[in-house]
């Protein structure tokens, strides 16, 4: 490119800078959620929210519509409190009780971008007061080193209980459809009205192929797959989730539905520590801790954030600017 025209285009990013600086509104962040590779994981936009700028029930879930990814959330700072948020969720379809991807989402950004200076911060949700933990990454790499320089978040959520459940011929025929025929282990209900259903192996997990039309049709809210990790495998157990009465098809890696997961798991193979893999084809890795005293799970996972920018005060349309891993001169994902 010439000098001439290089100059010229400068000259004109400038200017649109300088506009839409002055069009600023809700501030958000799009961030890909238990994987530290972008466009992995579960994607969640972010938003910020304050005094100045407070909306309704009716524009949140038009803003979650927007950005019709399977999650959206809002935070609004607790005044009195350093470090605790009020925080929302929504599906493109409803608003939901508890989310675990964009939780961890949320205190991702806080924490990379400097916004609180703690290394904890509370959220007040649906589901009570939820907090985030910024842990150091003591991984190894090949040659044994350990990490340096990245993090891990940790969720403190409530345990969701599994239990047996009667289900009509009706039903069991209804989620066997739903399943496209798979061959069902053990099938329970959830806490949450999920149903989670067990199946053979890892690879009948990750080769199934729902019948979402038919998922609409069944008792429940949504349903999760799962089957243990064979001998040698990485993972403790696999597991996928389906929620289109939500308006995701697939969630691609859920935080809540492995407070189920736990439960059941914890109970089969007597343990209390898992390695998780949700084998969507976004994919992501949980590790998981369940407290049996306090009735809690842990869930640790990291972030990265992929795009920045602002959601209109007047027009309600979205701006939105990408941040490309190794390019942004100020970076927001994890370091």
């Amino acid at each position: 490119m010439c000098d001439g025209k290089k100059e010229k285009n400068i000259t004109l990013l400038k200017k649109i800078d300088r506009d839409m600086g002055k069009k600023k509104g809700v501030k958000y962040f799009v961030v890909d959620a238990f994987t530290d590779s972008a466009f992995k994981g579960n994607p969640a936009a972010v938003c910020f929210l304050n005094d100045d700028n407070e909306r309704d029930d009716t524009w949140l879930q038009s803003l979650a519509a927007e950005f019709n990814i399977s999650e959206t959330c809002f935070l609004i700072p607790i005044t009195g409190f350093q470090a605790r948020f009020s925080l929302r969720w929504f599906t493109p379809l409803a608003e939901v009780d508890l989310c675990g991807h964009a939780t961890l989402a949320s205190a991702h950004c806080l924490f990379s971008n400097g916004l609180v200076d703690s290394d904890m911060v509370e959220f007040v949700t649906r589901s009570g007061i939820l907090t985030a933990k910024r842990v150091s990454d003591t991984s190894k790499l090949n040659d044994g080193e350990v990490k340096g320089g990245t993090f891990l978040i940790e969720l403190n959520f409530p345990v969701v209980t599994t239990c047996d459940v009667n289900l009509s011929d009706v039903s069991s025929s209804m989620i066997t459809k739903a399943l496209n025929g798979a061959t069902i282990v053990d099938i329970k209900a959830t806490a949450t009205n999920n149903i989670l259903v067990v199946l053979p192996s890892k690879e009948s997990v990750t080769e199934l192929q729902p019948r979402m039309d038919d998922i609409l049709k069944c008792p429940c809210d949504g349903i999760i797959v799962t089957a243990a990790g064979s001998t040698g495998s990485a993972y403790d157990f696999y597991s996928r989730y389906f929620a289109p009465k939500f308006g995701v098809d697939e969630d691609p890696v859920c935080g809540s539905a492995h407070c189920a997961l736990a439960h059941y798991w914890s109970l089969k193979m007597n343990k209390c520590d898992f390695l998780a893999y949700q084998a969507s084809s976004r994919s992501g890795t949980i590790r998981i801790h369940l407290d049996k005293e306090k009735q809690r799970v842990l869930l640790r996972g990291k972030a990265v954030t992929v795009m920045e920018g602002h959601v209109l005060n007047k027009t309600r349309s979205i701006v939105t600017a990408a941040v490309p891993e190794g390019n942004n001169p100020n970076p927001l994902h994890i370091h």
